[in-house]
């Protein structure tokens, strides 16, 4: 039987799933931490098509900008999927299109030229599919582009994927905010939505039952394969998304590469894997209305009852501009989060609020452990470290979160408003953080640090 080296944990004395079962891996147990990305990077199984090609147009897209090409982009993903697989080609031109749903051994390419320009009418995103929504399970509408427990999928090539959305279409959704540049339409507001399942998810309403999608106005992610394996994303420029960029949940091998995220809408996420294993995220390019990169696990019962972690993770080679955090773990992380790497990054903007954010707090729970960061360059950023046991809901809760065991090194920052912002609880402080070797440069404001007694710094300049 081929080796599946799904690597499940990674610290000393770790297990590698291979195809008999869990062993241990005298490779794991002997490595130190960058080793340990090394076979992270190495345990991504990458994706495999036949060398064939599928054109839209022979199914009946026109890329004339007008032709809705719904229909023929999804029977040409049929048509390859039930011959064995090979590229769906959207060659030059710009294809109007609904929801887009994946099947195995299908990648779909969008070249250079070319655009998908997907339509903003609700409608054309039902039926309705089981999909997460910050973090938590409904029946909602289908994101732009999705797959469910597929294998061996990808979306490719040079092209622009345009989600449509502005301040007139899709962000009025998100209602009043601090943030606010959009329209507000009365009576299209998530808000009674998001409090009703958020009572759904506490009560344990099935899944089935949460039926979100015409009426609630929960915007649909964009890119969001679901419960699938060998999924690539690569080269692709992403703008104009209604919610979350790309979104892959439960998902085993993933690799993001090479994608340019730009995005300034509400919730507009850059890449949110949730409850993943093995994730490599490399060149690309984040501009977006919120955080860059965001680890996740699920929201509160539903990311306990779920109980599967964001793990083993590679990022490196990007570049974060605008944005709410660089990398971010949390907030919805109550299945936990750990072995996550991040090196050679880069990051600026006067709009970029927090490099690293770890945001948790009473309701969410979750452990987050083994983050290891760097040589990171960060030009301007407002806060360069922050741990916050007090988003939103706070102490409020019985779950107390744990954060631990993060390391941080070379680290070079030219200008911050503040260093650290850590926030503990006094009955639950903060866990070990190392940073070392770093400097941090026009340094304007205080830090805050509160409750984090383990806070070591070796080398550090400022």
């Amino acid at each position: 039987m081929q080796r599946r080296e799904f690597l499940k944990i990674l610290p000393v004395g770790a297990c590698v799933l291979t195809g008999t079962g869990c062993t241990t891996d005298s490779k794991a147990v002997q490595a130190d931490d960058w080793e340990r990305a090394a076979l992270i990077e190495s345990s991504v199984l990458a994706t495999v098509f036949p060398d064939r090609d599928f054109p839209v147009e022979d199914f009946g897209a026109q890329a004339d900008a007008q032709t809705d090409c719904t229909s023929a982009i999804n029977n040409a993903i049929v048509h390859c999927h039930a011959v064995g697989g090979g590229r769906v080609v959207l060659a030059s031109g710009v294809y109007r299109s609904g929801a887009i749903h994946l099947l195995s051994n299908v990648n779909l390419h969008v070249a250079a030229g070319s655009k998908i320009h997907f339509f903003t009418d609700p409608q054309k995103y039902l039926p309705a599919v089981l999909t997460r929504w910050e973090g938590m399970e409904i029946m909602g509408y289908s994101p732009l582009i999705y797959a469910y427990k597929q294998d061996n999928i990808a979306i490719t090539g040079a092209g622009i994927l345009d989600g449509g959305a502005d301040d007139k279409t899709w962000w009025p959704w998100k209602g009043k905010h601090s943030e606010q540049h959009w329209d507000l339409i009365p009576g299209e507001d998530q808000k009674p939505a998001r409090d009703k399942l958020q009572e759904d998810v506490l009560r344990g309403v099935p899944v089935a039952e949460r039926q979100y999608a015409e009426g609630s106005f929960l915007r649909p992610a964009f890119v969001q394969p679901y419960a699938c394996t060998r999924v690539l994303i690569e080269g692709v420029s992403i703008v104009r998304s209604p919610f979350w960029l790309v979104n892959p949940v439960l998902c085993e091998s993933v690799t993001v590469r090479g994608i340019t995220c730009t995005s300034h809408g509400p919730n507009n996420d850059g890449c949110d894997p949730e409850s993943c294993n093995l994730v490599l995220i490399e060149d690309c390019l984040f501009d977006t209305g919120d955080d860059c990169i965001a680890l996740k696990s699920g929201r509160n019962e539903d990311g306990r009852r779920i109980n599967v972690p964001i793990q083993n993770v590679l990022i490196r080679n990007c570049t974060m501009r605008d944005g709410h955090g660089g990398l971010v773990i949390g907030s919805e992380i109550s299945g936990g989060a750990r072995n996550i790497f991040m090196e050679d990054c880069a990051m600026n903007s006067p709009h970029l609020e927090r490099a690293f954010r770890f945001k948790t707090n009473a309701r969410r729970g979750g452990v987050i452990e083994h983050v290891r960061v760097r040589n990171v360059k960060i030009g301007q950023v407002q806060e360069a470290l922050v741990v916050n046991f007090f988003y939103e809901e706070g102490d409020k809760g019985e779950f107390l979160p744990q954060v631990n065991d993060l390391v941080i090194e070379n680290v070079e920052c030219k200008q911050a408003e503040r260093v650290f912002h850590l926030r503990g609880f006094k009955n639950n402080p903060i866990g070990a953080i190392t940073v070392r070797n770093s400097t941090f440069e026009q340094v304007s404001g205080d830090d805050v640090i509160e409750y984090a007694p383990w806070l070591t710094l070796e080398n550090v300049r400022r």
